[in-house]
């Protein structure tokens, strides 16, 4: 509740209008044709029906209200990040809708419909190595607020604490609202936001809840937005201890469900969705009964190309 003493900005209010948008997210409840054991429920949460449309919502619009309402941005500065794309899209879907002017840096091999929707909602695209990913472009954004010092708020996603509390405060919660009967609960990492965020915050809750993580097999996949922390910079905002297991989830596997999903549910997901679907069947076959529940960070809307080719397979 905002204090009766405390001046709200305009910039305040457009933010505090936007939470509507966010969050509150539907449940798809998987077929026993593909999960294989009558016994299991599959449930995924639809993180693309939110503004933004994707999971990284939620983070963004956290990171932003908390900024905006400590005074790190204003109508003035420029909201800055690296991102793969989905948060960067989630950061100027809100930035534009409250006026805030947004710059990112983002690896040149993105998928084209990312840049276009980007470009569209007229964020200011700093491009960065395909080589060195998103650990390349936070490099970049580094020497940027460096160089110009009072000109950005750099929202610094995989150091921003309100990344996993957005998941802490929603996500978790609204879990545990629509599926109560949960056992366990699986997710992919890349910032580690939702898996972190949403893991904390069950294992409080309900500590039988065993919490599973997924990663790509190696450094070179193609799952856009997971990382192998192995390989990787690790995000600052990751707790190892809130994962009872590890699971790897190669990119093939991701493609091999992805049109598995579409063949038997009629759900047409991006690659990392696939996988977390993939990675929760994986974990459903060690199991007699229980219901396990994944979130599905957006659909395949940004990723026609790739959805071309698997669907041609």
């Amino acid at each position: 509740m905002i204090s009766a003493t405390k001046q709200v900005s305009s910039l305040e209010s457009k933010i505090l209008a936007l939470s509507e948008k966010v969050g509150n997210t539907p449940i798809h409840n998987f077929s026993s044709a593909l999960i294989g054991n009558n016994n299991i429920k599959l449930v995924g949460k639809m993180e693309w029906m939110q503004l933004g449309g994707s999971v990284k919502a939620r983070a963004a619009y956290f990171i932003i209200k908390n900024a905006v309402e400590s005074g790190q941005l204003t109508e003035q500065t420029i909201l800055l990040d690296a991102t793969s794309g989905n948060t960067g899209i989630a950061y100027a879907a809100i930035a534009k809708e409250a006026g805030i002017r947004v710059s990112l840096c983002l690896p040149e091999n993105a998928s084209i419909e990312r840049k276009q929707i980007l470009t569209e909602l007229g964020v200011d695209i700093v491009y960065t190595s395909p080589l060195e990913g998103t650990d390349g472009s936070q490099q970049v954004a580094r020497e940027l607020v460096k160089d110009n010092p009072g000109k950005y708020f750099y929202a610094d996603q995989y150091k921003n604490e309100n990344n996993w509390k957005a998941h802490y405060n929603t996500t978790a919660l609204e879990i545990l609202n629509q599926v109560p009967t949960i056992t366990h609960f699986v997710a992919g990492m890349g910032t580690t936001g939702t898996f972190v965020g949403t893991g904390r915050r069950l294992r409080e809750i309900n500590p039988a809840i065993r919490l599973i993580a997924f990663q790509p097999d190696s450094a070179l996949h193609g799952l856009e937005g997971w990382k192998h922390l192995e390989t990787a910079v690790v995000p600052k905002i990751y707790d190892p201890a809130v994962a009872d297991e590890i699971i790897e989830v190669t990119t093939e596997e991701s493609y091999d469900m992805l049109k598995k999903v579409y063949d038997i549910e009629g759900l047409l997901l991006s690659p990392s969705s696939a996988a977390n679907v993939a990675g929760a069947l994986k974990v459903a076959a060690t199991l007699t009964e229980g219901t396990i529940v994944t979130v599905l960070p957006d659909n395949s809307d940004k990723y026609s190309e790739v959805i071309k080719k698997v669907l041609k397979k």
